[in-house]
């Protein structure tokens, strides 16, 4: 989709459809055509947020979309707003959808309007063959998806629309990532996609070792949770050199990212049901790449680390049993007492290698533990860290992007809970408290005191089911820390 702010009126564009905001209380737009005004009029349309109206006019489409009262407004309303717009245009066969921005032309809801629509608009059609109905030979299809987006504001908004473009396609790229099947999308094609990146985007520059770097680096967890799979895992080290003017002044912030490409649970094997949805346990690795992807294509002045940690994690006579015991490459020994609890091994060895790396803001995140779905739903993520001035750029950076966060405790009693009986640690206690908590905990003996923060994106990673990303994949992740990388570029 090709995204671009005009200054024109939505009626002076070459857009098929039109898009038009009402708040309750107030008329239709003055550029609204006088059809509009009768629907509102007879009651056929309404102003109430997410309501849809259609009509034609000028030989275009017409579409009045209701925006609730004007003070709740907010950047996440217009994302649905965008959203719903969409879904209908779509149903249109739309090709060009022009949205006369609501409220004032401010840039954070023109950046939320651009977001709603490409991130409502995405599809995944990778695995799925194509077919041609003889009956329709003669007929051209009907688009799919929109070819181009146009935001009627005022002059200024051109290079805010086009940023929020770039970073909900790198959300959209992750999804991509997301959806694609286990066998399809293994530790070693993400560590090619990687390198494409590298290729393709300048500032970047990634290595991906394999089972022998692993072993070389003293990752014992990270490779324990590998040996059960026959395929080749993947320790994938991204940085990302920013231009030299303006020179960046910020520390060196690392991006980690738990990315196990399919979890069976190995030894401690999952319930059957819904076990297909473990080829998502890599969401937080993707969102990771991507993120990182878009700020090198933003160009912003920040120094960025990326280590991301990809494996299967699978049962066979060489997986890790439970009751094993295993040496992190910080030298600290874990007992795997469950081998599911195998995000927490991988991300440990990777946090080490950030650290090694010279990484002096550390931000992980993991699909880690059902237990933040228990506690928060699919509404926020959890959040934990041990600097308060990252866990508020990252509240803050929550509130800009729509990726909500919210703060869970790290308390030294938490730490008698992980405490290993026959090592230094316990990967997966038997008391069932605390468990969202007790994985932050354990991550938090492999930072070296270095300012740290862990998300827990179990619950928002997919099946989302908000209005502008729905089911399956959504992505979560990208837009907020490419919003954290702003606060450390400003």
């Amino acid at each position: 989709m090709h995204v671009s702010a005009i200054a024109q009126e939505p009626a002076d564009s070459d857009a098929d459809t039109i898009a038009l905001g009402v708040f309750e209380g107030e008329q239709a737009p003055e550029q609204a055509p006088a059809q509009l005004a009768e629907l509102l009029a007879s009651g056929e349309a309404r102003r109430a947020f997410k309501s849809l109206a259609l009509t034609h006019a000028d030989g275009r489409r017409w579409l009045l979309v209701g925006l609730g009262a004007r003070s709740q407004f907010t950047p996440e309303r217009a994302r649905v707003a965008g959203a719903v717009a969409v879904e209908r245009a779509r149903e249109l066969s739309t090709r060009a959808l022009c949205w006369l921005a609501p409220g004032d032309g401010e840039e954070p809801i023109a950046r939320a309007l651009v977001e709603g629509t490409v991130l409502r608009d995405y599809r995944y059609e990778r695995n799925k063959s194509s077919s041609s109905d003889p009956a329709a030979e003669h007929e051209p299809p009907p688009p799919k998806q929109l070819e181009r987006l146009l935001i009627a504001a005022a002059d200024g908004l051109e290079r805010a629309v086009a940023e929020a473009a770039l970073v909900a396609e790198a959300a959209n790229r992750a999804r991509d990532l997301q959806n694609r099947p286990a066998n399809d999308l293994t530790p070693t094609a993400l560590g090619e996609h990687a390198k494409a990146l590298a290729a393709e985007i300048e500032g970047l520059s990634v290595e991906v070792e394999g089972r022998e770097g692993l072993l070389a680096r003293g990752m014992g967890a990270f490779a324990a949770v590998a040996q059960g799979s026959d395929q080749e895992p993947a320790l994938i080290t991204i940085s990302y050199e920013p231009p030299p003017v303006p020179s960046p002044e910020g520390p060196l912030l690392a991006f980690v990212g738990k990315a196990v490409t399919f979890d069976s649970g190995g030894i401690s094997l999952k319930p059957g049901a819904k076990m297909a949805e473990m080829k998502f346990d890599m969401s937080g690795g993707a969102a990771v790449i991507e993120a990182l992807a878009a700020i090198a294509r933003l160009r912003l002045p920040v120094r960025l680390l990326a280590v991301v940690g990809a494996t299967e994690n699978l049962p066979s006579g060489h997986s890790v049993k439970p009751g094993d015991i295993v040496t992190a490459a910080n030298g600290k020994t874990i007992e795997v007492n469950n081998t599911d609890a195998e995000g927490r091994l991988v991300l440990a060895d990777c946090l080490c290698h950030a650290v090694e790396q010279g990484a002096e803001r550390i931000v992980d995140l993991a699909t880690l533990t059902g237990a933040v779905i228990v506690a928060l739903g699919s509404t926020y993520a959890g959040l934990m860290s041990t600097d308060e001035d990252l866990a508020q750029r990252l509240h803050e950076a929550g509130e800009r992007s729509g990726e909500i966060l919210w703060r869970l405790p790290l308390h030294e009693e938490y730490d008698e809970l992980i405490k290993g009986r026959y090592a230094d640690l316990d990967n997966a206690p038997e008391a069932r408290k605390a468990g969202t908590i007790v994985g932050g905990a354990f991550l938090s003996n492999f930072t070296a005191g270095v300012p740290w923060a862990h998300l827990d994106i179990a619950g928002s990673a997919w099946e989302l089911d908000r209005a502008y990303v729905g089911k399956g994949a959504s992505g979560y992740g990208v837009r907020l820390l490419v919003e954290l990388a702003r606060s450390y570029a400003a």
